[in-house]
């Protein structure tokens, strides 16, 4: 009988406490999430900016290394094909350099597009030069590239700018 009084007592007890003990730690999870959730949003918020600023940077360079922007701000009165292949692989260097800390804010996917349109940019160059005596007016190097340029499909950089922008477009 006594057994019987304290479980009429304690078994409604246990089942309030039990009730309030998972409805308050449901209650908490939730508002973690939620924390969690709005840190993460508030994350975002800062970072978006910065990574379209550094995606914007990685087009500029794109756009001043193809071959076409190359030519016209390397090439100078009285240049030979040599020095103009020399400036141009300096000029893609330099700004190579320059944008190198931008794949910090970049997929690896799209750096390694980039890597590959500066590596192809500077094999056409090579390439162009070999077929141009090295003594050659710079215009006549000029001109093989440019050639060059519109045997292929695409340029590299046009490759890479192509993908950066599909993939800047998934940002929004």
């Amino acid at each position: 009988m006594e057994i019987l009084e304290v479980l009429k007592y304690t078994l409604p007890a246990l089942i309030v406490f039990l009730t309030a003990y998972f409805l308050i730690r449901a209650f908490i999870r939730n508002d973690q999430e939620k924390r969690k959730h709005e840190i993460i949003l508030q994350n975002q918020k800062n970072v978006t900016p910065i990574r379209l600023q550094a995606y914007e940077r990685v087009i500029l360079f794109l756009e001043r290394i193809s071959l076409e922007s190359l030519i016209m701000r390397a090439s100078k009165q009285g240049m030979t094909s040599k020095q103009i292949q020399t400036s141009m692989l300096n000029t893609i260097r330099a700004e190579f350099e320059h944008n190198l800390s931008q794949q910090v804010y970049m997929t690896p996917d799209a750096w390694e597009i980039i890597k590959n349109a500066k590596f192809n940019t500077i094999k056409i160059i090579n390439s162009s030069a070999d077929h141009v005596k090295p003594g050659a007016p710079a215009i006549e190097f000029s001109r093989y590239i440019l050639e060059k340029v519109m045997e292929m499909d695409k340029e590299p950089t046009k490759i890479a700018l192509d993908y950066l922008k599909k993939e800047v477009s998934t940002f929004f």
